[in-house]
Order: C-alpha cells, then structure tokens, then sequence
C-alpha cells in the first residue's frame, strides 16, 4: 500500500537552545502529536550541531498517513489542531517548511 508522507522541516524559536528544543519537540510535543487519528508514523530527526554548535535546520520531521486524505482529516481533527497549535511553542512559525515527499527505503 503506496503511504502519504508529509516532511518538515524546523527551525527553533529564536532565543531557544538546541536542547531546550530538542526536549520540548521529543518528550511534550512527541506524545501530543502521536494522538493524530490516522497517523501511521511520525519520524523526529534530531539535527546536530557541527564543531561550530550550528545546524542549518534544527530538525526534519515525517509524519506519514494512508492517503492526503486522512492527513487532512487527522491535522483538521481536534487531536490534530492541539498538536499544530502546539508546534509554536518550540519552533519558529515564519521558518517552517512542509511538503509531501515519497520515501524510497534502499536498506
């Protein structure tokens, strides 16, 4: 069966460290998000830091449903909303990006 994955990429909220909003993102935001209906997975990449302590994003998140359909049903739903709602409290709204990408698994 041929999924919908949808990719994210984040960056955080100004004035936050990386393991501020590496902690938030994982252990508050992770167990809100998993409570979208019809989420079939949800993959946090922890971006890390270079020599430098720079990242040229902060993290890459896939959330994967059965169909476009059953993503905009799951983010409409009132489980979804709380968990969209939530993402402003970790990440920088003006900088996140998303689109639909197709996972190709070579091992």
């Amino acid at each position: 069966m041929k999924m919908f994955t949808l990719a994210l990429l984040l960056y955080r909220k100004p004035g936050t460290s990386i393991e501020q909003y590496q902690s938030y993102w994982h252990d508050t935001h992770g167990p809100i998000a998993a409570k979208i209906p019809g989420l079939r997975g949800y993959v946090q990449n922890h971006v890390q830091p270079d020599s430098e302590g720079k990242t040229a994003v902060d993290g890459i998140a896939l959330l994967t449903f059965d169909s476009a359909e059953a993503m905009n049903a799951g983010l409409g739903s009132p489980e979804g909303k709380v968990a969209l709602d939530d993402v402003a409290n970790f990440a920088d709204m003006d900088r996140l990006v998303s689109f639909p990408v197709e996972p190709r698994r070579i091992v």
